[in-house]
């Protein structure tokens, strides 16, 4: 294990961990029809894991600056296997697939600030490199989850429990390659004033409140968007649960291949940028989807919001990289994470929001709400790093 590059071995754990918060996705159907549940039931539990997600990030971010990346890691390794096997028995309970939801979400959250602190930390290259190695990892361990759950689900028996099975393998292999990777030492010596004047200023600057802090809750908003809600404006005669699984898949992983781009593209104002105006053009193929009801747009419009949520999510990783102090990293991420995760509670919002209007009037509602966001990000100044 020794071998791979030490940045790898904590992508990897971040790519599993991923895998295990997202699986969930592919589920929603499965739940519906073999539970009973409501709509509003299984989009509530999707949600629900960002209530155990954002304060594990705000707390576990700044702990693991102080104490180390690895001593929160191991036990979140083994936090996620306990979630998965949380909802491999929680078949008709509503109150332990709630119960697995919050469990993977606070794995995630002490998971992915010091993870993503941690790659950053073991990449050598040019600014942007940790980061683009981290998103790509977050987003492929998101997408490749559903995918798998998805087709495991349609296609073969126990669907409650089989689509879980292979997280849990997953995780086997993945502690072993990852449990002893080395780490910087932490720096002592800083007064924790010091430290929140830091942070402070980071959050206060043009930089953050326009390019970040505006833009992160259409990371997860867009994706999310695109595999929980959008496939409720048609009907899927064909393996439901398959499909559903795989538009989540192909999101995702559209996200992964797109984030490549944000190298070239440089100026992170740029990058998220064009990340906003290709979620806006989801959107607007989203309309077309709901007036006519043609299935197949379903692809475009997973593509089109993949490479939203790719885009926001490296361009905001690049300015938190590019902003913090190297020993303020996780507390930085941490924050930008919580704000991205604001985007799960859009399909409950969507769902609750469709009682009174149409869905060609949601969807023109979020074009809007990008419209007016995409200014701040053009004036927002260029951040240098530091």
């Amino acid at each position: 294990m020794s071998r791979l590059p030490a940045w790898l071995r904590v992508a990897a754990a971040m790519f599993a961990v991923g895998w295990g918060a997202n699986q969930f996705a592919a589920m929603l159907l499965v739940y519906r029809a073999e539970d009973g549940f409501s709509t509003e039931a299984v989009t509530a539990l999707f949600g629900a894991y960002a209530l155990g997600l954002i304060p594990a990030l705000l707390i576990v971010g700044p702990v693991s600056d102080r104490i180390g990346r690895r001593a929160v890691m191991r036990p979140v390794l083994v936090l996620s296997v306990i979630a998965t096997l949380v909802l491999v028995l929680a078949h008709g309970s509503l109150v332990l697939l709630l119960i697995g939801r919050l469990l993977a979400g606070v794995a995630s959250g002490a998971a992915f600030a010091p993870g993503t602190a941690w790659v950053k930390e073991m990449s050598v290259g040019a600014s942007g490199t940790g980061a683009r190695r981290a998103a790509l990892a977050l987003s492929a361990g998101f997408g490749s989850g559903p995918l798998v759950a998805g087709v495991v689900a349609q296609w073969l028996p126990a669907p409650t429990v089989l689509p879980y099975v292979p997280h849990l393998v997953l995780m086997t292999v993945v502690a072993a390659i990852a449990w002893s990777a080395p780490e910087l030492p932490t720096i002592p010596g800083r007064r924790t004033s010091r430290r929140s004047v830091e942070v402070w200023q980071a959050l206060r600057s043009r930089p953050f409140v326009l390019g970040v802090a505006l833009t992160a809750p259409w990371v997860f908003g867009a994706a999310s968007t695109s595999f929980a809600t959008l496939p409720t404006f048609v009907q899927i005669d064909v393996a439901p649960i398959a499909v559903t699984g795989s538009l989540a898949g192909l999101t995702l992983w559209t996200g992964v291949a797109i984030q490549p781009l944000g190298r070239r593209l440089g100026n992170p104002r740029v990058i998220v940028t064009a990340g906003l105006v290709a979620s806006a053009v989801g959107l607007l193929v989203g309309v077309a989807l709901a007036r006519t009801g043609a299935a197949w747009l379903l692809v475009p419009t997973a593509v089109l919001l993949g490479i939203g949520y790719g885009l926001v999510l490296v361009g905001g990783l690049t300015t938190v990289e590019r902003l913090a102090h190297p020993d303020d990293l996780g507390t930085l991420n941490a924050i930008f994470y919580s704000l991205t995760y604001l985007g799960f509670a859009a399909p409950l919002l969507s769902t609750l929001t469709l009682k009174a209007l149409s869905p060609t009037e949601l969807m023109l509602v979020g074009v809007g709400l990008i419209a007016v966001t995409v200014p701040g990000v053009l004036v927002s100044e260029r951040v240098r790093g530091r």
